[in-house]
């Protein structure tokens, strides 16, 4: 089990400005969430002009409380995304979000993941629960928005989530054992390839992804190295043709249309906007 949070930037575009324009930090949940949370992440800002954020999604489930301009606080699910997810922020605000591992909502949410997919499904004010997820209801956990430290709104963000009361998950574990795997492993590149390495059916694999993360294994594979080339990209020159090769590309032309079409820009255009 970690004991600190992940440090690297995968899946933000330009993210020293973020940091320049926002407070940005990730705090580890409560020792018993480990098994299925990341991390919750913490952004505040004050700004005197507005500020788009582009993300390139992980293969997560995340659960994000907002408050803005001491406005009342929303909270929402949101499932995996498929494309690039943009935000525009302004004036004050904040948000707490929970970043799960890929498969660890399932436990939380009892049902099949991919419902969520592609969807952000708003909590409604006096539930502390997914709509329609087979748990009990509750009130929205104000601290996590409105606590003036950081560890009072982690401890907002355990007590709601071990409200919905998660219970244990053979099938979990391998799906959360398996996503980690691919997102720590560049040389997995091929479903076929990763299930014979790990004594998996290769349709067992693609059930077991569908309904526990969300999207299939060839979509995480595919994700994770498309997310290592954007923080390639941003690290300085490199040779495009050997991190196509190095990601499992036929050639380069191909990485250049798939990282075009989820980071909206094409590398080249993304390396020099970093710069």
């Amino acid at each position: 089990m970690r004991q600190r949070p992940r440090g690297d930037s995968r899946g933000i575009l330009d993210p020293g400005r973020l940091l320049r324009e926002v407070r940005f930090r990730r705090h580890l949940p409560a020792e018993s969430l480990r098994q299925w949370v990341e991390h919750y992440w913490l952004i505040d800002w004050v700004l005197s002009a507005p500020f788009e954020q582009r993300v390139v999604p992980h293969p997560a489930v995340n659960v994000v409380f907002r408050r803005d301009d001491d406005g009342p606080e929303s909270g929402e699910v949101a499932g995996v995304g498929r494309d690039l997810f943009r935000i525009t922020l302004s004036g004050t605000g904040r948000v707490s979000g929970v970043q799960f591992r890929p498969g660890g909502f399932h436990p939380f949410w009892r049902r099949a993941v991919s419902e969520l997919t592609g969807r952000r499904v708003p909590l409604p004010a006096g539930r502390l629960t997914p709509p329609d997820a087979p748990v009990g209801e509750g009130t929205f956990p104000g601290a996590a928005t409105s606590a003036t430290s950081d560890d009072e709104r982690c401890r907002a963000l355990d007590t709601l989530l071990t409200s919905w009361q998660p219970e244990p998950d053979p099938t979990a574990e391998e799906a959360v054992r398996l996503a980690e795997a691919i997102r720590t492993d560049r040389t997995v590149l091929r479903v076929d390839d990763f299930a014979a390495r790990h004594d998996v059916p290769v349709r067992r694999l693609q059930r077991l992804f569908l309904e526990y993360v969300g999207v299939g294994p060839k979509w995480v594979i595919r994700r994770y190295r498309l997310q290592e080339a954007v923080e390639q990209a941003a690290g300085g020159p490199l040779s495009w043709a050997d991190l196509a090769a190095d990601l499992g590309y036929s050639d380069q032309a191909h990485l250049v249309r798939d990282f075009t079409a989820v980071a909206g820009v094409s590398p080249a255009a993304y390396a020099r906007s970093v710069s």
